[in-house]
């Protein structure tokens, strides 16, 4: 399976030009603020499909809330990714040899790796340990689409309400 962020990336950034106009901030600004809310929305991710949760017997949420809060971190990736004027639009999605609890580890290592190491090459190494996330957890790229522009609007929404 293959994911095009083309226009992801175009809409991305028409948002963030429009946060940064209405709060005067730039990438530069905002840059470790992005990179702790990315992990905290993997964080919030991965808490709603309770796979770590080997205590409980509850059931992981419904997908619909998983594919928002996913899509909470694609936001912050593709800001991060046109920070570091990343050009790779299209991502080959592999079957993972790892699983969901593994994957998501690997994913929060390499988003700690972009602090000291913030290029192009980082972003996009940890961009794909991320996006490997999306057959784990039983998506599909159109699945991960919708709920990208339908969280764009309600971040628009949020800005307008001066959320």
């Amino acid at each position: 399976m293959n994911i095009d962020l083309t226009r992801l990336y175009a809409q991305q950034a028409q948002l963030d030009a429009h946060i940064q106009q209405q709060h005067q901030q730039t990438y530069a600004s905002t840059r470790q603020k992005r990179m702790l809310a990315l992990l905290v929305e993997l964080g919030e991710m991965i808490n709603e499909t309770k796979v770590f949760k080997f205590w409980s017997k509850k059931p992981p949420a419904d997908k619909p809330i998983i594919l928002d809060e996913y899509a909470d971190g694609l936001h912050f990736y593709l800001s991060l990714g046109i920070e570091v004027q990343s050009k790779k639009m299209i991502y080959e999605l592999t079957p993972p040899s790892s699983d969901i609890v593994e994957q998501t580890l690997l994913t929060f290592s390499s988003i700690t790796g972009l602090q000291n190491n913030f290029t192009a090459a980082q972003l996009e190494t940890s961009f794909m340990m991320y996006l490997q996330l999306i057959p784990l957890l039983g998506m599909t790229d159109e699945e991960v689409y919708q709920a990208y522009f339908k969280k764009l609007g309600v971040n628009y929404q949020r800005q307008q309400n001066h959320y």
